[in-house]
């Protein structure tokens, strides 16, 4: 608790003077420490949609200029732009790629290709990719691997360069050669600990094997949907061992939830097989029913559903996809009503009013008040990568003819 507060102090003391403590204010308004503010969210137009993503997609390639390798960085209040991270550089590529061509914004491509490049470059002997910030020069790590392989299966889709068909290849083998033969990945995995939001490296396992025919993929991936639903689930919906601590492992984050109900959801419709995506729904209906009452959701949730700690911005955005993604299974309205006002919440989180550079602007917090314990006083390129995914997910259901 002291370590907490004497973390938050030094956060508060550096920013005070600054044009980001602007931030801090409006946030402080906007909250009021109340939670019913979430209730009295704006409906945004379609406009006003188009604007958000518009303001989003500038700021990732602004992450991107401010590192000097082609990947992308993330903004922190009070330390300024972190490295570069392979991690979520990787998964944000096909995101680029998409607005690209969906908008014939041509600039966009190299941008999302240099990226790619990059990743290519500092690929392991063994195959997989460091874990962690490339300044950290931590060894490879199973899930960060997973997030690589799913951009560099976007950028072969899209280029047809063999040399991304190579790396991705590469990195799946490795993939399949560290698993444990019960099925879960826990040599190489963060913290040494076997966790269930892998679900998130099942499924671009599952893509390579679509595009490669190699049926180790295929088996590799099974091997650990399995593990996932038959032991780590609850009846409830609740999975064990989600979170990406040790400590709060009984309380995981919405992020890494998000994370493996996403995987489920994905390997399930990859491989037609729809109890992985029966399981996902499990957990994703109780967090929908909370959410569409309460009009928040908690950063984290304990085996009983119980709700602790602000809003997790990335795991928001995370939830609308998930619950458009159900919706286009089930056809529940529902699902596209949780993820409308979910959506809805994060441009009202987006559209600050508070005069900001383009270090901040168009950019979404780790959490929502931007004190929040999740990546706190900062803004980190995986929050605004699903914020814009969930968006333009979103405009395929919307009506062409509303403004």
């Amino acid at each position: 608790m002291l370590k907490s507060l004497a973390l938050y102090l030094k956060y508060i003391t550096t920013i005070a003077f600054r044009k980001e403590m602007k931030i801090v204010l409006e946030d402080i308004n906007r909250y009021q420490f109340n939670p019913t503010v979430f209730l009295k969210i704006p409906e945004y137009t379609r406009g006003d949609l188009n604007k958000a993503l518009s303001e989003s997609m500038e700021w990732l390639l602004y992450a991107q200029k401010k590192t000097d390798d082609g990947g992308v960085s993330s903004y922190h209040m009070a330390k300024g732009w972190s490295s570069s991270y392979p991690e979520t550089s990787g998964y944000i590529i096909p995101g680029l790629l998409s607005y690209a061509v969906q908008n014939n914004r041509e600039d966009m491509i190299a941008p999302a290709l240099n990226i790619a490049n990059w990743l290519v470059s500092i690929q392991a002997d063994s195959g997989g990719w460091q874990g962690g910030r490339i300044s950290e020069n931590k060894p490879e790590t199973v899930f960060n691997t997973g997030q690589v392989v799913r951009g560099l299966i976007a950028a072969y889709e899209y280029a047809s360069d063999e040399k991304y068909l190579q790396a991705f290849e590469k990195g799946c083998n490795w993939l399949c050669q560290v698993q444990d033969p019960k099925g879960y990945w826990k040599k190489y995995a963060l913290m040494n600990a076997f966790r269930v939001y892998d679900s998130y490296v099942d499924a671009p396992l599952l893509h390579a094997f679509n595009i490669t025919k190699n049926k180790k993929y295929k088996e590799c991936a099974i091997q650990n949907l399995e593990w996932i639903i038959n032991e780590k689930q609850q009846d409830n919906g609740w999975f064990e061992d989600c979170d990406n601590t040790e400590k709060r492992n009984e309380k995981p984050i919405i992020h890494t939830i998000a994370y493996t109900l996403d995987g489920l959801i994905d390997s399930g419709f990859l491989l037609n097989e729809m109890k992985y995506v029966e399981a996902a729904k499990k957990a994703a209906d109780v967090l929908m029913e909370l959410f569409l009452r309460n009009g928040y959701l908690n950063g984290r949730y304990d085996r009983n559903w119980n709700g602790s700690e602000y809003f997790i911005c990335t795991g928001g955005a995370q939830m609308a996809i998930v619950w458009m993604k159900l919706f286009e299974h089930y056809a529940e309205e529902c699902y596209i009503e949780a993820a409308s006002r979910m959506i809805n919440l994060l441009v009202f989180i987006q559209q600050r009013t508070a005069k900001e550079t383009g270090d901040t602007r168009g950019a979404l917090p780790g959490s929502f008040p931007v004190w929040g314990k999740y990546e706190p006083f900062a803004f980190p390129n995986w929050a605004s990568k699903y914020f814009t995914d969930a968006i333009m997910k979103y405009q395929e259901f919307i009506n062409p003819d509303k403004k």
